[in-house]
């Protein structure tokens, strides 16, 4: 899984999974660099134009306080763009767990390493939606 923006042999990546609503999944590769993110071969910028899901991205790397001192590889598929950007976070956070125990604590007080989940509730028979029914009508 070697980045074409970011080269490197992988001998001394830390890995972490992180998945949110059942459907996005993201691969994260941690080693030591300068700080580059990438998503799916692409700069984590044009990949999440959003500036809350940059936010969900990164702040695991600036809570431990280290945004300058890694290169991110991300692997990312299924849902949409805020789940993939928490699965994201959630990946990067496990990394950095196993990179290094000291840096557990900070990111678990965060709720940083905690599963977020919810997902959508499925349509019931006879409701047309998870819980709204039809309208009463008198007449």
């Amino acid at each position: 899984m070697a980045s074409k923006l970011i080269p490197g042999s992988g001998a001394n990546d830390f890995v972490g999974t992180g998945r949110r609503k059942a459907t996005s999944v993201a691969r994260v590769r941690i080693r030591p660099g300068e700080g580059r993110i990438v998503v799916n071969d692409r700069p984590f910028e044009e990949y999440f134009p959003v500036e809350s899901c940059q936010r969900a991205v990164i702040r695991p790397l600036e809570i431990v306080g280290r945004r300058d001192q890694y290169d991110v590889i991300i692997r990312v598929r299924g849902g949409g763009i805020s789940g993939q950007a928490d699965a994201a976070g959630l990946g990067i956070a496990r990394a950095l767990a196993k990179l290094d125990q000291e840096t557990a604590k900070p990111l678990r007080d965060a709720g940083l390493l905690t599963f977020d989940a919810r997902k959508k509730e499925r349509k019931k028979y006879g409701l047309r939606g998870a819980r709204r029914g039809t309208q009463f009508s008198k007449r």
